[in-house]
């Protein structure tokens, strides 16, 4: 057994002290912190947070080395217990890390808890103690000893399970329902007083019957608690996914509330979060690649999956709030109309493949810059319109044999059936199985090989998927309108305090060609002042090249902005998608779009 002690220090200078007691140490007993945590895929260095670490054993001080950025080896002096002390800089509001203020604490074990080299796979104990008057504690790690504010000891079976339980602390609301005899608890911390916990309530719980059928009918969930916790805070936005619970921020202004009108769009976001990261407590937690069975902490862990772990679960999230009726169908294309444009508007897309996306995402997606929708492809986007694809392409199929309709369903419950990690062969062989045939338009008969190919072309190459047609076998019509001038110059504007800015220049376009860049300042366009996206839209003429102003570091400088009339666009689509229900479409469509659209 492994015991850890974990407590409030100085929440005004955010720090949690933390004691590590190893009964049987070895002579030169390694410890080490994780540099990420599973499912944000960034090296973030948890280890630059720890005070120097200090040792002792039977009341004697022990030597303790640094091995390297996250690992320190330390000289026992004697026999008997090991006793590690150190303290933990908190003060990040993400989900990711940890954080401790007067008001709240919150972490993650990642971030505080050493691992004892040799001793991993022993359980883990944590006692939770010396926190504020008033604070409880919400975790989803199984309690041995606490009292009814949640204070006191926990246990980990190992210590990957207790690095996987983030822990809430402080004085949140607090609500709970129970699905399938599992007890969920949701705790927000952040909540305005007139909070309408009992709507989040009772609508998270549709999101969790339903996921829970998807994937068990109506066998039990393969967790006995799980806890939803929330952050509300004036903007963000964000979650993460264990085991039996999710860490999630919010705004607070998303929140349903007693009395008051509801942001629709916003409350429906913060419901596909949770509906998204509920989902993962199956695809990736226990449903995972083989790349992250078992994860390597130490360093970068790629897999070229990510597009079928995050982009098929961003794919569900929506649709179980339509399958639950938290969303109609109306409003379910608009948000998938949404994600294509997202895609569309990213030359990149047209150079890298989405496995190459996953694969670089710790050097990528998790570190945008301006140029980042010239170099690459965002995987949750863009695999969520591969599952999307392969959805209706299964269930564009007839019955199989045994009377069953294909669908993207069946495939995702084959997978678990499995009951061990994942390749992307696994992917296509239960692709073949549970359509019985080729996807439609295939050149061979052969089931496995024609999935084969449609699966590679739509995740290692860098052409645009069949969307208009498959949605169309599903009536579903695709229509597109011109998009906004910033769109069809090729670049991304913001407008704050009167000045109008570039953010980001897509490649290809007329913006690149006239010589913009991220952070310019465009001031007048054919000598008319420019203070907001609108008067860009005024003064612009198409059929011919306008000079236009512009101030960057310091300098006034004068380009020519090209002639839009005649010219080829940016790879990034300069039009909008929009999806809606096709007016007549045939039968088999018809028949189609209802059992894909309808509860």
């Amino acid at each position: 057994m492994i015991d850890y002690r974990i407590e409030v220090g100085d929440a005004h200078a955010h720090r949690f002290v933390v004691t590590l007691k190893v009964a049987q140490p070895a002579a030169e007993q390694v410890f080490s912190l994780p540099v990420w945590i599973p499912g944000s895929y960034l090296v973030r260095e948890f280890a630059r947070h720890l005070s120097p670490i200090t040792a002792t054993q039977g009341g004697q001080p022990c030597e303790v080395r640094c091995l390297d950025k996250a690992s320190w080896q330390v000289r026992c002096a004697g026999e008997g217990a090991l006793t590690l002390r150190y303290e933990v800089y908190a003060f990040d509001t993400s989900v990711r890390a940890a954080f401790l203020d007067a008001s709240r604490g919150f972490f993650n074990g990642t971030s505080v808890f050493l691992k004892a080299h040799g001793f991993e796979a022993q359980p883990h104990r944590v006692k939770i103690t010396g926190l504020p008057r008033g604070w409880s504690v919400a975790t989803a790690l199984p309690a041995v000893k606490v009292n009814a504010q949640g204070v006191g000891d926990y246990v980990a079976a190992d210590y990957d399970e207790l690095i996987d339980h983030p822990v809430e602390l402080g004085t949140f609301w607090r609500g709970a329902f129970t699905v399938r005899g599992v007890q969920h608890e949701f705790v927000v911390a952040g909540a305005p007083a007139d909070f309408d916990g009992q709507r989040l309530l009772d609508d998270t719980r549709k999101v969790c019957e339903a996921q829970i059928a998807f994937w068990h009918g109506r066998r039990k969930a393969p967790f006995q608690h799980y806890v939803f916790m929330l952050n509300a805070v004036e903007d963000g936005y964000g979650g993460l996914e264990h085991r039996a619970s999710t860490a999630l921020i919010c705004s607070r202004k998303d929140l349903p509330r007693q009395g008051r009108p509801l942001n629709q769009d916003a409350y429906t976001t913060l419901l596909g979060l949770i509906s998204h990261e509920y989902f993962h407590t199956w695809n990736v937690k226990r449903l995972k690649p083989v790349a992250f069975d078992p994860y390597e902490l130490s360093r970068e862990n790629p897999t070229r999956m990510l597009w079928f772990f995050e982009g098929f679960t961003s794919y569900y999230d929506d649709q179980f709030l339509l399958r639950t009726g938290l969303i109609d169908a109306a409003t379910y294309l608009k948000l998938l109309a949404r994600t294509v444009n997202l895609v569309l508007a990213a030359p990149g897309r047209l150079q890298y493949s989405v496995g190459q996306a996953s694969f670089d995402a710790w050097t990528r997606y998790y570190r945008q810059d301006e140029n980042t929708a010239n170099a690459t492809v965002n995987y949750y986007t863009k695999g969520s319109l591969v599952a999307l694809a392969l959805d209706l392409s299964l269930r564009a199929l007839p019955a199989r044999g045994d009377g069953q309709l294909p669908s993207l369903d069946g495939v995702m419950r084959r997978l678990w059936a499995l009951g061990r990690a994942i390749t992307e062969a696994d992917v296509t062989q239960a692709l073949a199985d549970e359509a019985g045939a080729p996807p439609k338009g295939a050149k061979t008969t052969d089931a496995l090989a024609g999935w084969q190919t449609a699966l590679h072309a739509w995740t290692e190459g860098t052409g645009d998927l069949p969307l208009p047609e498959l949605l169309s076998e599903h009536g579903v019509a695709w229509s597109t309108k011109a998009g906004s001038l910033a769109q069809q110059l090729g670049v991304k504007l913001s407008e704050s305090g009167g000045a109008l800015k570039v953010q980001a220049v897509m490649h290809g376009g007329a913006g690149e060609e006239a010589g913009l860049s991220a952070g310019d300042e465009l001031l007048a366009l054919a000598g008319w002042r420019l203070r907001k996206a609108d008067d860009l839209t005024t003064w612009h003429d198409a059929s011919r090249a306008q000079p236009l102003l512009l101030a960057r570091d310091g300098r006034v400088l004068t380009v020519s902005l090209p002639a839009l009339q005649g010219r080829a666009l940016s790879p990034a689509a300069a039009d909008v998608v929009t999806l809606m229900p096709a007016d007549s479409p045939q039968p088999e469509a018809l028949q189609r779009r209802r059992a894909w659209l309808t509860r």
